[in-house]
């Protein structure tokens, strides 16, 4: 087996530049400028450099892909899951530049960085296992099963590609959340095209070479995964809105609203942003309610749509979980993400400054720190913010790092409102000991998803995921994928009229 230099040697120009990929062709841009990505853990100095893509070459990343479609769409399920299969396999096999990327564009510990490679490759098993079993039956109709028809028709419905799916996933999961629509598209028969986000996308280049080895070595079509690269400011609206795009698969933050009223009528799959909020009722085990706020609010620096990003505590239990929540956070290492430090730098500084906003804001109108407020560069201390109001922004806005507020509430009543009444309807959770009030409270959350006694998560990745209000558009998971992928085509057979009677 060729070592990981060898491997990954064609993703670099002589000056140590990546390319992008097209028609299984890693290339250098005719602009000849580059975009970068920082370091966020180094006082954002600078990571990696990559090409400045054209539109013209987004036309011809659109171009591949349709041409690769056509023949891919006709390819057999079993051939098309032994290619996501070997994609797997070159993901398992070379984890470790990924990782080591993450660890740098994204500041991702060390640990988690190797976990979402890993979790990406049984993303993609799975796909290819699932895609054979959905995509392998069809419907047969008989006519006269509506009132008045005869029986002279059949008609047979089956699930076939959109075409080509342009996939936009974000930094804080370059690779996961890349895989987890190149993987149902491709399964359904569908080309992709790919935009990395800026921070994260040299980690996305070499997962793309891990598809286009697998490619070149089943005999697939080469051009069935492209990799644009770029600033979005130049090029996502013109990708976002080109003619060749049959679904757009976006994950991020408030961009995708605008991504979704410029793409032309065409299909799309949106999770957003989440201002996921953890009830804890009276009756709650207010430990386990602590350790879940822990790790839902501070995982990865809190640089999740799915984080705890609100508390809504009851008098009977607010103190307590307070206590135990900050005698947790006391516990969080703080630190570079090579060691494997539980709260690293955030992605960028003004994503600091915003965190760092919302606190003030918060602090000017009343609420309590209960750690010292603390900062260098882009590194923000875990903090929690007690006593906060629903004049605060902290209350209602997503702050995507490691700061959780507290809302101190004296109803269900109460607590629904900041739910219902947020902009975002991602996830939320619940804690109690009574299952008729979990259900209750479940039903009236006005969410994709709601955890009952656990914090808010994506996975596992064949869930259902999905929002609500500003926080998405379609639903995810992979089975949910594959079907937003594939439209359904009826063949209707016209039976010829028998010219005897039956006895």
């Amino acid at each position: 087996m060729a070592s990981d230099d060898e491997f990954y040697a064609d993703i670099r120009s002589a000056d140590g530049t990546y390319k992008f990929l097209v028609d299984g062709a890693w290339r250098e841009s005719s602009s000849g400028r580059t975009c970068g990505s920082v370091a966020p853990a180094d006082a954002n100095a600078p990571a990696y450099a990559f090409q400045a893509c054209t539109p013209g070459e987004v036309d011809e990343a659109f171009a591949a892909a349709r041409a690769a479609h056509r023949q891919w769409a006709r390819t057999p399920l079993h051939e098309r899951a032994a290619l996501l299969h070997e994609v797997a396999a070159e993901m398992r096999a070379r984890r470790a530049p990924m990782a080591a990327c993450l660890v740098r564009e994204i500041a991702k510990p060390a640990k988690d960085a190797n976990t979402e490679v890993v979790r990406s490759a049984d993303l993609i098993d799975y796909a290819a296992e699932e895609g054979v079993r959905a995509l392998g039956v069809g419907t047969l109709l008989h006519a006269d099963s509506f009132p008045g028809a005869a029986r002279d028709k059949l008609c047979l419905a089956s699930k076939v590609p959109l075409g080509v799916v342009l996939c936009i996933p974000p930094f804080n999961y370059p690779v996961n959340l890349a895989v987890s629509k190149i993987a149902p598209a491709l399964i359904a028969g569908n080309a992709v095209v790919i935009k990395p986000p800026t921070q994260g996308c040299v980690a996305g280049l070499h997962m793309a070479q891990c598809f286009r080895a697998a490619l070149e070595k089943c005999g697939a079509p080469a051009g069935l995964v492209n990799v644009v690269t770029g600033a979005g400011a130049e090029i996502g609206d013109y990708m976002t809105s080109h003619p060749s795009v049959n679904l757009v698969s976006f994950t991020g933050g408030d961009t995708g609203l605008s991504v979704a009223k410029k793409a032309n009528m065409v299909p799309t799959q949106m999770e957003l942003g989440g201002k996921d909020a953890c009830l804890v009722l009276p009756d709650a085990d207010v430990a386990l309610a602590a350790s879940a706020v822990v790790k839902g609010g501070f995982s990865y620096s809190g640089q999740r749509c799915t984080a705890v990003k609100l508390v809504l505590a009851f008098p009977e239990v607010a103190d307590e979980l307070v206590e135990l929540v900050c005698a947790k956070i006391e516990a969080l290492r703080v630190g570079r993400p090579e060691e494997d430090a539980d709260i690293t730098a955030l992605v960028s500084k003004r994503s600091a400054d915003f965190v760092q906003g919302l606190v003030e804001d918060a602090v000017a109108k009343g609420a309590s720190l209960k750690q010292p407020w603390r900062r260098e560069d882009n590194l923000v201390w875990p903090t929690l913010v007690d006593h906060v109001t629903s004049d605060m922004r902290l209350a209602w806005e997503e702050p995507f790092g490691p700061v959780v507020p507290v809302v101190r509430v004296t109803s269900e009543a109460e607590a629904l409102r900041f739910v219902n009444e947020s902009k975002y309807g991602l996830q939320g959770c619940v804690f109690t000991r009574d299952v008729d009030a979990a259900i209750r409270v479940a039903d009236l959350m006005e969410t994709g998803t709601v955890q009952v006694n656990g914090p808010p998560a994506r996975g596992p990745d064949h869930f259902p995921f999905q929002g609500v209000r500003d926080s998405g558009i379609g639903s995810q998971g992979i089975i949910n994928s594959i079907e937003t992928m594939t439209k359904t085509k009826s063949v209707v057979i016209n039976l010829a009229k028998p010219s005897y009677a039956l006895a």
